[in-house]
C-alpha cells in the first residue's frame, strides 16, 4: 500500500508543479509522476532537516516543502527531458 500512496502523491505533486510552472512542459505524465515522487522525498528530507516531523492533523509545513521541491524537480527534469529529446517537441 505504501507504493500506491507514493504514486498517488507523486502524481498529485507533479501535476500541481506543472500547473505552477509558467509555460508548457514537454515531459510525459509518467515522468512527471516520478518527478513528483522525488519532490515528496526531497521535501520530506528538507522538512525533517529543519525540525518539522509528523504532527497531529495536516502537516502543512511538510507539504509546502514537498510542493516546492516538486516544482524545482519538475522544472529541471523537464529541461533535461527536452534537451535529451533534441529541443522543442511538436505539440
Amino acid at each position: 500500500m505504501g507504493w500506491l500512496w507514493a504514486i498517488i502523491v507523486g502524481f498529485v505533486l507533479g501535476v500541481l508543479a506543472k500547473a505552477i510552472i509558467p509555460g508548457k512542459q514537454h515531459s510525459p505524465l509518467w515522468l512527471t509522476t516520478i518527478f513528483g515522487i522525488l519532490g515528496a522525498i526531497v521535501g520530506n528530507a528538507m522538512a525533517r532537516g529543519i525540525g518539522i516531523e509528523e504532527t497531529a492533523g495536516i502537516d502543512w509545513g511538510r507539504h509546502v516543502f514537498q510542493l516546492a521541491a516538486a516544482v524545482v524537480i519538475v522544472y529541471l527534469g523537464d529541461m533535461a527531458y527536452t534537451a535529451a529529446r533534441g529541443g522543442r517537441q511538436r505539440a
